[in-house]
């Protein structure tokens, strides 16, 4: 059995390290675009602030050994394949064109089973002035890398943050706390992490930043990215002008779903997720997919959603892997469990905000709490604040949301 998996970081090099170890004889394929493979993504603020030390180390196993093509080949016993694109699915000859970057070349490889793990790629806004030099996304590892040089250089000494999510305030942390720059964050909606809090523990996390020096501009309302002989120099809002040496653009991201659409697998149009069962095959029995690029069941709504979370891509991966191999593996959805860290905050939460439960038409009410996160007798015990969403009807819990000191768990 000849088995072809395209992407190699958390879903696609689970998928295949999975398979490998409970069919030993089956012939295991791992292709990526990308020269840099299997790293943490989650990781990448913390690599610019400083608290990862190299970009290694957010591809090293626990024992410290870097997850590179070699690793892949010698530990693991497949075939990797970096600096290779897959650009076409031929599902009735059951082959994959490829083409080697390097050289320019293609190549047809046949497959048995195919697992789709393309990601997904960062949106960007429809304003002049993205492709100014000096405006970025967290798009790879890559560009973390040329962020983390171009400050290190001193080319940096204002940045503007738009999009105040997940990656918008890890690396507006990492800006502010470690490199000392000037930073602002600009947010389209009324608070920060529209889509994860509400706004009465989102202004717990608004009130950290503005104390640890960063400007917080919310409802923030962008016309265009500025430029001067093609290097980013400010970002002018319907608010003000905001002066800008580096801008990062952390406003969501989409599905990589083309290749899929391309080969006919039902991709759907609202999610632009790629379709699948609980056992994550697709449309094609034989083409399974898993990770950013697929849609999956919400377990609260039960509705299909996006959910690009490196936790359930990892999970995915190994679901993947048992059927390919014989077992019988479900994932039967997720509830959107996350947990991050802004400054001294951590910040957690599961299920539905309340403004999200009432937009599917649930009754739903909130309950706060406050208490120390330690025994309140013990030295520098710290407040923490919790939310918990319920529908007053069937006093079912709908979702929880926690903010609170990060502290060493002592």
């Amino acid at each position: 059995m000849r088995v072809v998996v395209i992407g190699a970081n958390a879903c696609g090099a689970k998928a295949a390290c999975r398979v490998k170890r409970l069919r030993p004889d089956a012939e295991v394929i791992l292709i990526d675009k990308d020269d840099l493979i299997s790293y943490g993504a989650c990781g990448i603020p913390y690599y610019v602030s400083g608290d990862v030390a190299t970009e290694n180390a957010l591809r090293e196993t626990s024992f410290h050994v870097v997850r590179d093509e070699k690793f892949f080949t010698s530990a693991k016993g497949l075939e990797v394949l970096t600096k290779t694109l897959a650009q076409e699915i031929d599902r009735e000859k059951k082959r994959v064109k490829v083409k080697y970057l390097e050289t320019g070349k293609t190549e047809e490889i046949p497959y048995d089973k195919l697992v789709i793990a393309t990601g997904s790629i960062p949106k960007v806004l429809p304003i002049t002035g993205v492709d100014l030099k000096g405006v970025y996304t967290i798009s790879s590892l890559h560009s973390a890398i040329e962020i983390k040089e171009k400050i290190a250089k001193g080319e940096v000494e204002k940045v503007v943050v738009i999009g105040a999510g997940y990656i918008g305030l890890e690396m507006a942390e990492a800006f502010a706390d470690l490199w000392g720059l000037e930073t602002t964050v600009l947010e389209y909606f009324p608070q920060v992490l529209p889509q994860s809090l509400d706004y009465f523990t989102a202004r717990i996390v608004e009130n950290h930043l503005r104390e640890k020096g960063v400007k917080l501009v919310l409802n923030a309302r962008i016309k265009e990215i500025k430029g001067k002989d093609g290097r980013v120099v400010g970002v002018e809002t319907e608010q003000g002008y905001y002066p800008a040496d580096l801008v990062l653009m952390a406003v969501g991201v989409r599905p990589n779903s083309e290749l899929a659409k391309k080969a006919g697998l039902l991709v759907s149009p609202q999610t632009e997720g790629i379709v699948v069962n609980d056992r994550l095959q697709t449309s094609d029995p034989d083409i399974y997919a898993g990770g950013d690029c697929i849609e999956v069941r919400h377990l609260i709504t039960g509705k299909k959603v996006v959910m690009p979370l490196g936790s359930l891509a990892n999970r995915q991966g190994r679901v993947i892997g048992t059927n390919i191999a014989g077992g019988v593996a479900t994932f039967p959805g997720t509830v959107g469990a996350f947990i991050m860290k802004c400054f001294d905050l951590a910040i957690g939460g599961v299920g539905l905000t309340l403004r999200q439960a009432l937009a599917e038409g649930f009754s739903a009410d909130y309950a706060l709490n406050n208490q120390t996160e330690r025994s309140h007798f013990y030295p520098d015990a710290k407040y923490a604040y919790y939310a918990l969403i319920y529908d007053k009807k069937t006093t079912r819990v709908l979702g929880f949301q926690a903010v609170g000191p990060a502290t060493d768990g002592t």
